[in-house]
């Protein structure tokens, strides 16, 4: 004799395989390219921003229609906001003037903001090799500042800083394991064209153990270092938005 399958738990059965099948289905049309995690270096811990710029379309922000700089993520976010687009990551972008112009490099929707600084000077910008971050129909890279008027392929985005915490897989010759110049600090680095690794500290930390966590934890070739003391995040997921000081160029991402 068949048995009867009772019909309200076959009705309670499927409405919950439907039910998970569009929880299944709205994680995937949601899920966003920019991950976040946090890893240790020397028993420091540091968050990691991974931006997948195939998915992603990072820029880089710097003044308003008006030529104000925005020096705020929440002011950028308001002013993203007035033209439909949310931002979800940013992090502040290389070293500035006091008039918050950049110090470097820096290139936005392919066009140049302020030219390459090759010039000797004192300060950490000046720490050679400094380097470039960029992003090409190629994808991302991180080249030494010279390697730049090289290039064949048209920047999108830019921005230069220093020194180069990473080259070639090699740390900087002028950092020192133990060192007492502990800050807080935020870099970036690529390990494809495809991903670019923002990182910033939590604590403070030198340059050498920052530096280590690019090459040997996040698998950099080559790593930029972005700013120290200033260095700030905005994540909607982390629930996250810094407030230091104001900054110069702004990198991130919008939906």
């Amino acid at each position: 004799m068949p048995h009867s399958f009772p019909v309200n738990l076959l009705r309670t059965t499927v409405g919950r395989f439907f039910a998970a099948c569009i929880a299944i289905l709205t994680l995937i049309g949601t899920a966003s390219a920019v991950e976040f995690s946090t890893v240790e270096i020397e028993g420091k811990r540091v968050t990691v921003c991974r931006v997948n710029i195939r998915k992603e379309r990072l820029q880089l922000f710097h003044r308003d229609e008006n030529g104000q700089p925005l020096k705020r993520f929440e002011r950028l976010a308001t002013w993203l906001q007035k033209r439909g687009e949310k931002l979800v990551f940013a992090m502040n972008a290389g070293m500035y003037h006091g008039d918050f112009s950049a110090v470097g490099l820096s290139v936005s929707d392919g066009k140049q903001l302020t030219p390459l600084n090759t010039n000797n000077g004192e300060g950490n910008f000046f720490l050679k090799p400094n380097g470039v971050f960029l992003v090409t129909e190629k994808g991302a890279q991180i080249i030494e500042s010279s390697e730049y008027t090289k290039l064949r392929e048209r920047a999108i985005i830019a921005t230069q800083s220093g020194p180069m915490l990473v080259h070639n897989g090699v740390l900087h010759p002028a950092f020192k394991a133990g060192s007492a110049n502990r800050l807080f600090r935020n870099g970036v680095g690529v390990p494809s064209p495809d991903v670019a690794l923002f990182a910033i500290s939590d604590v403070p930390l030198n340059f050498h153990d920052f530096a280590t966590l690019f090459r040997d934890k996040l698998h950099c070739p080559n790593a930029l270092f972005l700013d120290g003391t200033i260095s700030s995040l905005h994540s909607t997921e982390l629930k996250r938005s810094d407030f230091r000081m104001d900054l110069g160029p702004i990198l991130g991402v919008t939906e």
